[in-house]
């Protein structure tokens, strides 16, 4: 199989949809806080905006800039994470990580979505697009327990 047939399957319906209807994309008018990721090898940007009450996600916003991988993510991921905990994002995060690396096990529930970019870890350039969201939603995890707003 070309790496070219492999590339075309990647972009799959699914994907290609999901990254159609990505949720949440609006910009919160008081979030408790807000990251903006960049990924340099492609440029793609993603911006967060995130609340918390009683330490789960009350309120979430994004702005997504990027690759049908990055949007695709970011659609999973908006679907999923209003009610998590912070714990919940971060270990999301590091199983992504470790998915597309190391061909690691699928990120836990409610991120299990996440499982359909599997196909992406051979295809390291799109790496960042992918950990973007979920890479500045752990950084707004971080500021927000620095700042004691949760």
């Amino acid at each position: 199989m070309s790496a070219e047939t492999d590339l075309v399957k990647l972009y799959s319906d699914r994907i290609l949809a999901l990254a159609t209807d990505i949720p949440h994309q609006h910009r919160l008018e008081a979030p408790d806080a807000t990251v903006k990721r960049r990924a340099p090898l492609c440029g793609s940007t993603v911006t967060v905006d995130v609340s918390l009450r009683d330490g789960r996600v009350s309120d979430y916003g994004q702005e997504v800039k990027a690759c049908a991988l990055g949007q695709a993510a970011a659609a999973i991921v908006g679907r999923a994470v209003i009610g998590t905990e912070p714990g919940q994002i971060v270990a999301a995060r590091d199983a992504l990580k470790a998915m597309l690396k190391e061909d690691g096990p699928t990120p836990p529930a409610p991120f299990d979505g996440l499982e359909m970019l599997r196909p992406a870890k051979d295809y390291k350039n799109r790496h960042a697009s992918i950990l973007l969201t979920l890479e500045a939603l752990s950084e707004a995890m971080e500021k927000i327990e620095h700042s004691d707003c949760a």
